[in-house]
C-alpha cells in the first residue's frame, strides 16, 4: 500500500519554526512506524533525527505522538492505524533537541528524585543471602516494576502539560514499586517527596498516562494507591501487611 508520512521538523535556534515534511511511501501493511522511519532516514532523508535503541518495545526510547496518540514506534505496525496518513510528532512537554528528539533530563530528574531504588540498611541475613519476600508481597507491586521509562505516560498527562514542576506519573509509578516492596524502608522519604505540591496530589485522574503506556500498566491504579498511603498512613492491601510500619501519621 502507499501511505503519505507527515513528520515534524524542528532544530531550536536554527529553524525560525517548526515545519512538517512529507514522504510517500510503499509500505506493507505489517511494517512498523520504526520501520518506515529508518525508511527516510535511509533512502530519502538522513537530516532526520529520532531515537531508537532495543527496537522491540523494551528500551522505550522511541516514544512519541503517532496520530496524535502516545505510543512506541517499535510496536506500531502501520496496519494498526487503519489510514494512509500517518503523522509523527514529538512527544509533548519536553523541549525538543531536534525533530523527534527532545530533553529528558527533567523527565529522569523527577524519576530521581522519588529515590527509585530499593532503600534498606538492616544488615543482610546470617546466611549471606537475599532478603526473602512471600508470593504475596511481591505480587503487591509487580504492575509497576514493568516501567521503562519511555515517558510516554508523563508526557500525555494534561496537568504535566501546565506545569513542568509536577513529578509526573511515571515517577509516582516508580515510587509505588518501592513503597510496596516489603523489604524496603524508604516509604517515608519517597512520600515526603510525593506529599509536596507538586507531587501526587496533582493528579486529575484524567486516565491519559494509562491509555498511553505501552506496557499496559495500571498507572491511575497505581497513583491512587499511593494517594490512600499518603491519606491513611498506613501501607497495606487486602489484609496483607506487605512491610513493617515504615509510615507516619501524616
Amino acid at each position: 500500500m502507499q501511505i503519505t508520512v507527515k513528520i515534524y521538523r524542528h532544530i531550536p535556534g536554527v529553524d525560525t519554526q517548526p515545519r512538517y515534511d512529507e514522504y510517500t511511501l510503499d509500505v506493507d501493511p505489517k511494517e512498523r512506524i520504526l520501520d518506515l522511519l529508518e525508511n527516510i532516514k535511509g533512502f530519502k532523508d538522513g537530516t532526520l533525527a529520532f531515537r531508537r535503541s532495543c527496537a522491540h518495545g523494551v528500551c522505550g526510547s522511541d516514544a512519541m505522538r503517532i496520530n496524535g496518540r502516545n505510543r512506541l514506534a517499535c510496536k506500531v505496525l502501520v496496519q494498526d492505524l487503519d489510514t494512509d496518513q500517518i503523522v509523527i510528532e514529538p512527544i509533548i512537554g519536553l523541549d525538543v533537541i531536534k525533530d523527534l528528539i527532545v530533553d529528558m533530563d527533567p523527565f529522569f530528574e523527577q524519576y530521581r528524585s522519588v529515590l527509585p531504588y530499593l532503600i534498606n540498611d538492616d544488615p543482610l541475613p546470617a546466611d549471606g543471602k537475599e532478603r526473602l519476600q512471600s508470593q504475596e508481597q511481591r505480587a503487591r507491586f509487580d504492575d509497576t516494576t514493568k516501567c521503562i521509562l519511555c515517558a510516554a505516560c508523563t508526557t500525555a498527562c494534561p496537568p504535566f502539560w501546565a506545569n513542568r514542576k509536577y513529578v509526573g506519573p511515571a515517577a509516582i509509578v516508580n515510587a509505588h514499586r518501592f513503597i510496596f516492596d516489603s523489604r524496603d524502608h524508604g516509604a517515608e522519604q519517597r512520600l515526603s517527596r510525593l506529599s509536596e505540591p507538586d507531587g501526587v496530589w496533582r493528579c486529575r485522574t484524567v486516565f491519559n498516562c494509562t491509555e498511553a503506556c505501552p506496557r499496559e500498566i495500571k498507572i491511575t491504579q497505581a497513583i491512587a494507591e499511593v494517594k490512600e498511603v499518603l491519606a491513611s498512613g498506613k501501607i497495606n492491601y487486602k489484609g496483607v501487611q506487605i512491610g513493617p510500619e515504615r509510615v507516619g501519621s501524616g
